[in-house]
């Protein structure tokens, strides 16, 4: 039976837990244990795909796979930051989960077709990469019939493009945006800029540049040279390591001493290979910190003294938040997910995001899930099923349900002006 027929043949009980499905638009924290009951609910039965794979007119790269048994739904996913020292094609490596599970195949397990493109470029091309995937969706139609629903996913860059794109288009059903950098993108610059400050600070002559300029010496010998010197650095010094963590409210696991390492060079690496990416994106340097405070375990009167300063270009950052940055007001289901102790994008970006849809009356179209575990994107299969099976369950709960969503229109130019004039 079609799930909207099933829908309609239950009574008061099903419609009063849909109602509170979206009266109830609070943080959802997982247990993986225990799995969320909706009518929505679908089985992970193995089948058979077919893969389709070519290059779109923009210029990005696309794969198609599609179950033998179609449920008439597409999930279409939205990759993640890759370098643009990297050739363009589709990142295959952000297909997999932590625990080795394959996208593609949990997607099209469940009755799903899936698909996902390269884009046309690699860096920050959220802008680009929204165009490129309603291209993919179009191109999706072309080759099979129209979907009942349009459902996207994205990780990182890709959860940012999500939360943009239910934002911006109509061509989705619903979203699912994880480990995103959705609340605030200038923020995120300064967070990440900060730490290479800081990391000059407390290990000066390590990496050549500085926060806002990379030499492509250490671009072009990040692995080989410069990375080892790292390790070595912060090996050597496991207290001053420890002090620029805490200074920099970077995370890591204290149970599990290697995150230590992953949190350093993880924040590392996109200064290397993202800052002159979002300089030349953005028209100028988008990172400041003139007026900065720092609290650390040490001398603070000497490190806000000596610690590198740099002052942003108003322009910079008035492109940045055009470029990347949210507005809330979305007009489908969005459902976001995050770790608590995300080193890369932090997990208040989905504070700041609550606000936002907040403050346009459509909270009652989001839901997010806070996982308590450290990592960037650091989901179980169990984890990514649930957040999901709820973004689905939302969908046909709106639909059900008729609910109007109020519209406003962004004014992203007037956001400019403003952040301009300051």
């Amino acid at each position: 039976m079609p799930i909207r027929t099933a829908l309609k043949s239950v009574k008061g009980f099903i419609l009063l837990s849909l109602f509170l499905l979206f009266s109830c638009a609070q943080d959802l924290p997982l247990d993986p244990q225990k799995k969320i009951e909706t009518t929505a609910r679908v089985s992970l039965a193995k089948t058979t795909t077919q893969v389709f794979q070519g290059r779109m007119e923009t210029g990005g790269f696309y794969m198609i796979q599609m179950p033998d048994q179609w449920n008439g739904d597409l999930v279409m996913y939205a990759h993640g930051y890759v370098s643009p020292t990297e050739p363009v094609v589709i990142p295959v490596g952000q297909l997999y989960l932590p625990d080795g599970s394959y996208l593609p195949d949990i997607i099209t397990d469940m009755g799903y077709a899936f698909a996902t493109t390269s884009y046309r470029a690699n860096g920050m091309v959220v802008q680009d990469a929204i165009i490129d995937l309603v291209e993919l969706g179009m191109l999706f139609k072309d080759m099979f019939p129209d979907p009942k629903h349009n459902y996207l996913v994205g990780a990182s860059e890709g959860g940012l493009i999500t939360a943009n794109s239910l934002e911006s288009k109509r061509c989705y059903s619903g979203g699912l945006a994880v480990c995103g950098p959705v609340g605030n993108f200038v923020k995120q610059i300064n967070y990440m800029g900060d730490f290479r400050v800081l990391f000059d600070y407390f290990f000066p002559g390590i990496m050549p540049g500085s926060a806002i300029q990379i030499p492509q010496e250490l671009m072009d010998n990040w692995d080989s040279v410069y990375q080892p010197k790292v390790i070595e650095a912060i090996s050597a010094n496991p207290d001053k390591t420890l002090n620029l963590l805490f200074t920099a409210k970077a995370p890591f696991d204290p149970d599990d001493i290697e995150t230590i390492g992953q949190t350093v060079l993880g924040l590392l690496w996109y200064n290397v290979f993202a800052t002159n990416d979002l300089a030349q994106r953005c028209g100028g340097n988008p990172y400041e910190n003139r007026y900065g405070v720092y609290h650390s375990l040490g001398n603070n009167k000497e490190l806000n003294a000596r610690v590198q300063r740099f002052t942003a270009d108003p322009q910079a950052i008035a492109e940045a938040t055009v470029q990347f940055g949210t507005n809330g007001m979305v007009r489908e289901p969005l459902v976001t997910m995050h770790t608590a102790g995300d080193p890369i994008v932090p997990f208040w970006h989905e504070q700041l995001y609550r606000q936002k849809i907040a403050e346009n009356g459509n909270l009652f179209l989001f839901n997010h899930i806070p996982v308590g575990r450290y990592g960037h994107c650091n989901f179980t299969k169990d984890e990514v099923l649930q957040a999901f099976e709820l973004m689905v369950a939302k969908v046909l709960a709106k639909e059900l349900l008729s609910i109007p969503v109020p519209v406003k229109t962004p004014d992203r130019l007037t956001k400019q002006k403003i952040i301009t004039a300051k």
